[in-house]
């Protein structure tokens, strides 16, 4: 208690006046030393740089990235793949590379989603079967992607087909409908379905279809196998071509991811 009213009474030396000088420097000095120590930080600059922003932005938008159509956005994502990495944490979200065919793509992280039916249950994926007639093409387009890299080595470019020559191949299985028309409208439809999952391009001015590689990571081999056998075995249980053969069944379906 003595200590307590002792301070009260007796004034006590301020922090400066305590702290012993560490030489006879004016005093001007110092004061302009503690003026600098007092003087607020610049705030650090937390923002995401624009090129990877943008990078991000992109491969949130349609799910992956080809090295071929967009070499500047895939160099950005490669150089900042630690960056990458913590923008896509909170959504569960991880980056993949497949260096051999020039594509990043997202994938669902496993620690969230052990298998595909958890990853379906992922917020931002939805889940959209395909229709036979769709998933009996990416079982044909994925064995044409297959043996072009077997002929040209992993990861070659261009692979592509006539669009005469894949109607001629789906007719194969779905038998055709006697009107030429109407088969190549069908096709022409099931085509544009495949090219809003990224499976495909549209027939190009000289009628090529461009097989994109992403195609060997969104289906299942064992699946589009055995649907291929089912249609192998139904051509050969019903040869004549006739509008009986265009109805097919729908229980073999293959499914892709579509990131909103």
């Amino acid at each position: 208690m003595d200590d307590y009213f002792d301070q009260r009474v007796t004034p006590q030396p301020t922090a400066a006046e305590a702290l012993p000088e560490e030489d006879d420097a004016p005093a001007t000095h110092s004061s302009k030393g503690d003026a600098a120590a007092a003087a607020p930080s610049p705030e650090l600059d937390t923002s995401t740089a624009p090129a990877l922003k943008a990078a991000v932005q992109d491969l949130l938008k349609y799910g992956l990235v080809e090295q071929k159509s967009k070499s500047i956005i895939y160099r950005r994502l490669q150089h900042d793949q630690p960056a990458v990495a913590q923008i896509l944490e909170p959504f569960d979200f991880e980056l993949h590379f497949d260096d051999t065919r020039g594509i990043a793509f997202l994938k669902i992280a496993p620690s969230v989603a052990t298998d595909s039916d958890e990853a379906w249950q992922h917020p931002l994926v939805r889940r959209q079967r395909l229709t036979t007639e769709q998933s009996l093409l990416v079982a044909i387009l994925r064995q044409i992607h297959m043996a072009y890299e077997q002929d040209c080595g992993i990861g070659a470019a261009d692979a592509r087909i006539d669009a005469d020559e894949l109607r001629a191949q789906l007719d194969l299985y779905l038998g055709t409908s006697g009107s030429e028309q109407r088969d190549q409208t069908r096709l022409n439809n099931v085509l544009d379905q495949l090219s809003k999952h990224g499976i495909v391009s549209g027939p190009d001015k000289e009628n090529q279809v461009h097989i994109r590689p992403i195609i060997v990571h969104l289906s299942d081999p064992a699946q589009l196998t055995l649907l291929l056998e089912h249609f192998k075995q139904l051509a050969k249980d019903f040869p004549a071509d006739d509008e009986a053969n265009v109805s097919t069944p729908t229980t073999n379906q293959a499914r892709t991811p579509t990131h909103d």
